[in-house]
């Protein structure tokens, strides 16, 4: 039978967006998947009291974050994943299509030539099937392309 991760998901109203924390309940290990931080497109002000919720709530069950995991690339909110690894730590990661996204974005968005297309915004790019620990609990990799091209979901023990 497959470990059971605890897991929290946080609400982010204004992009209409989850992060999860997932935990492994026999260690201090945790991941966060989808990091959000809040965007006002019209002031271009950014706002991390959504992912100071999520990191109130790491320090105060005394985790340790161990990844900092991403779906896909996000045009529906910024990530909050620089901010919480400078903050907590952990390792970014997301699936290794992500180049795909990136010299999409990066033609729509006349990205300026120093935007890096290969992922390496990212220290650990996820191959389909690759597998990983959060503590005690095993998750693997599955590439679900669908919203983007490049999306993953991670299968933590029994969740997905």
């Amino acid at each position: 039978m497959a470990h059971k991760p605890i897991i929290e998901s946080f609400f982010e109203t204004d992009s209409s967006t989850f992060t999860h924390l997932v935990r492994d309940p026999r260690s201090s290990a945790c991941a966060v998947i989808d990091p959000t931080i809040a965007f006002d497109p019209v002031s271009g002000a950014v706002d991390t009291a959504p992912v100071c919720q999520v990191i109130d709530r790491i320090r105060d069950a005394g985790l340790n974050v161990k990844w900092i995991l991403e779906t896909h690339v996000h045009a529906d909110h910024l990530t909050a994943a620089p901010y919480l690894k400078q903050t907590l730590g952990g390792t970014t990661a997301i699936g290794d299509s992500v180049p795909v996204i990136q010299r999409t974005f990066a033609e729509v968005f006349n990205a300026e030539p120093e935007f890096a297309r290969d992922g390496r915004q990212f220290e650990k790019l996820f191959a389909d099937g690759e597998t990983f620990m959060i503590g005690d609990i095993e998750a693997r990799v599955i590439h679900t392309p669908g919203h983007t091209p490049a999306c993953s979901t991670y299968l933590i023990g029994d969740a997905a």
